[in-house]
């Protein structure tokens, strides 16, 4: 039966899955948890009295043992919840197990709750509530991992700010606009953030807020006041606020830029494009240090402890030696957050790449990351970094995380490296994509502490626990050619605002739809053609990109394959898979497929836009012959949608996305291949009759054509 709109979200409201537990003999050096045991928490601790009811609902839900909550001890065969400063660095934590006794220990209640959390996750790789003697300690690498809300942009229910602090996130962050207001509307700030702190998350704001004024400016202090001094003034529980570029840009004085805000006052200013200056949010201005300033002072009067990220995003591909002054004219009591892969280029098989938006074909840290993060450590600014480590990058947008476990390792491995390096002490880990708890995220939090654990055995141990063991070497091709595929998916910028951003529903055009409109998402905060393009435009007029496409269809081509043999792979196994785990390895399956089908769709729009632009350009064309190609392409494209349909009714998250809403579901596919059929069967069949592209107006056309 087909899943409804949203039906997804009950599956993440489920903190605890049901019955984990696998009937089999206790191992060497291991004890039983019974109902016999009690679970012991501070009497006069509110926090860790719902920790402990959460572990009282864990081993009802996933281990089948009734355990009793007290705050009154026990002498043995109790689970106790301890704080001990002394045990380590902050935030350290540890699982203590003797025979008749598990001390759950941390330096503080959040740690100590970890400690609860790591218990979890221990008896769920074991698949049983068996504990091995012996001490389990954890030191968290990063006293900050911020993440949005994967739900729905800005909401948290209880239950996702539970999930979120069992995969060791620290902080949520909400889109703001205004105080208690977002993208979606009014919300109450102070519900949010009382109710993340009751499960250890501290609530960042990531400001839009309009910017109008210039920190000279006669009447600036008022100004900004009003605007962040009033936010900590009635949002006083808020850690802190992250700025970016694109969404607080000022009228700077720089006069390397417009020093205009707002694309209307820039496109009357300056009205040809080409020649336009960057505008201040797009460009390293030299006085972001006093708008900067101003902004810190003002918040810090409301609150001396706030955490004020500046993040270099929207300058990514700036010259160094501009980005580089900047970095050293910082204030050093704010923290510098840069992007970890963005801007760098790469080469796949003689195909040249860059990464121009979060990608995970490039694992490591670009050259932008790293030379902004050689100055904050050197001069002292704490620093952060966006890394898409909660399992998701814009490579495929409406797939909820992406299955690619050694690909996602060499990531994590880089970014603790960037710790031992540069000092990186916080990570945003997502976008407005969200964050959706998956295996990908759990082995991040096992990689994201100091005891430099193995990688690869700890994906051997979450196959085991998901897969069986005997379908380990299976599981684990499936997984490297995944992979392999997005190592292969070096996506332009026309791919990520393009097919990639949505999936299969995206359609192939010709020449009269310019005016053409995504019908999907129209409540979305990125809705319709607000954040896709459907008229796929790539710019040939270049030197060297017509065979650079070439190169990208080639390699997209052998990565859909990759994707899709390897779902296969993985849906043959289903049968020998425990009814109990049947269901979430078929939805791992789907998300491998629906990747693969998208890659597929975007291998089809780059085929079809090389006929489509020989059509316009070659006098000498085999016309019939052209149009011929068209229709395999669009053939094999139809059948492409229409085997995405019954992947989508299985796991509604698929086509889905917090900012875009739906983009890609059963009525976006059939949308797509009833416009691919009547374009296949009128507009084509129109062109053969005529022979030629008739009326060549600039409207109907590629934008390049007319640069």
């Amino acid at each position: 039966m087909a899943e409804l709109k949203y039906e997804f979200r009950k599956r993440m409201l489920q903190v605890h899955k049901k019955n984990r537990r696998v009937e089999k003999p206790l191992g060497e050096g291991q004890i039983a948890i019974t109902s016999a045991w009690k679970i012991c928490v501070p009497a006069d601790n509110e926090f860790l009295m719902r920790v402990g009811r959460d572990l009282e609902d864990y081993f009802y839900t996933s281990m089948n043992e009734e355990l009793s909550l007290t705050t009154k001890g026990a002498d043995a065969y109790a689970i106790e919840y301890v704080i001990d400063p002394t045990i380590g660095k902050k935030g350290a934590y540890r699982v203590e197990t003797t025979e008749t006794r598990v001390c759950l220990v941390g330096t503080d209640e959040r740690a100590t709750a970890q400690a609860s959390y790591l218990l979890e996750d221990l008896m769920n790789l074991e698949e049983a509530p068996y504990l091995t003697v012996g001490v389990e300690e954890r030191v968290q690498r990063y006293h900050t991992r911020m993440v949005h809300s994967g739900f729905s942009l800005d909401v948290f229910p209880n239950e996702h700010l539970n999930m979120i602090a069992h995969h060791g996130f620290t902080a949520i962050l909400l889109f703001t606009r205004a105080v208690d207001e977002t993208s979606y509307g009014h919300t109450d700030f102070n519900d949010i953030i009382r109710r993340a702190a009751d499960y250890g998350l501290d609530t960042y704001a990531y400001s839009y807020m309009v910017s109008e004024m210039h920190p000279d400016d006669e009447g600036a202090e008022a100004y900004y006041d009003n605007l962040y001094g009033e936010l900590f003034r009635r949002c006083p529980g808020l850690k802190g606020v992250t700025l970016v570029g694109e969404s607080v840009e000022f009228p700077s004085k720089d006069e390397r830029t417009t020093g205009l805000v707002g694309t209307a006052a820039n496109a009357a200013a300056y009205p040809d494009r080409a020649t336009r200056p960057p505008r201040p949010g797009w460009f390293p201005c030299r006085d972001y240090p006093d708008w900067l300033n101003m902004v810190k002072r003002i918040i810090r009067r409301q609150k001396p402890d706030a955490d004020i990220v500046f993040w270099t995003y929207n300058w990514s591909n700036k010259p160094r030696d501009v980005r580089l002054e900047l970095i050293e004219n910082l204030p050093t009591d704010v923290s510098l957050e840069a992007t970890f892969e963005m801007s760098q280029h790469t080469t796949r098989d003689g195909v040249p790449g860059h990464a121009t938006d979060y990608t995970l074909f490039v694992t490591g840290a670009g050259e932008y990351f790293t030379s902004e993060a050689e100055i904050a450590c050197r001069r002292g600014i704490p620093l952060y970094s966006m890394t898409n480590t909660a399992g998701l990058t814009w490579d495929v947008g409406t797939v909820p995380y992406e299955p690619a476990p050694y690909q996602w390792l060499k990531r994590f491995e880089a970014v603790n490296e960037a710790h031992d390096r540069y000092g990186l002490v916080g990570l945003m880990e997502c976008h407005h994509y969200g964050v959706y708890p998956s295996f990908i995220s759990e082995i991040a939090k096992a990689m994201f502490t100091e005891k430099n654990p193995d990688g690869e055995e700890i994906i051997d141990r979450f196959i085991r626990r998901d897969w069986g063991e005997e379908n380990l070497t299976t599981v684990r091709e499936s997984y490297r050619d995944f992979g392999d595929a997005i190592n292969d998916l070096i996506t332009t910028g026309e791919d990520q605002y393009g097919p990639m951003r949505i999936g299969p529903s995206y359609p192939i055009v010709l020449y009269n739809h310019k005016e053409l409109v995504i019908p999907f998402g129209d409540f979305a905060m990125h809705g319709n053609n607000r954040i896709c393009f459907p008229n796929y435009t790539y710019p040939f007029y270049r030197e060297g990109l017509y065979e650079k496409c070439q190169g990208e269809s080639r390699l997209y081509k052998r990565a859909a394959g990759l994707l899709i043999d390897g779902a296969k792979r993985l849906q043959a196994l289903l049968p020998s898979v425990p009814e109990g785990k049947r269901d979430e390895a078929r939805r791992i399956a789907g998300i491998a497929e629906f990747m693969g089908r998208t890659v597929m769709t975007t291998h089809h729009v780059k085929e079809s836009y090389f006929r489509k632009y020989a059509l316009l350009t070659d006098e000498n064309v085999d016309f019939n012959g052209v149009l011929d190609e068209l229709c395999e392409i669009f053939r094999a494209e139809i059948e492409n949608a229409k085997a995405a349909i019954p992947l989508v009714e299985f796991d509604s998250r698929l086509g889905f996305e917090p900012s875009m809403d739906y983009m890609c579901h059963r009525e976006a596919l059939e949308w797509k291949i009833d416009l691919q059929t009547q374009i296949l069967e009128e507009e084509i069949a129109t062109l053969r009759a005529d022979g030629t592209v008739k009326n060549r107006d600039r409207k109907h056309f590629p934008r390049d054509m007319w640069t």
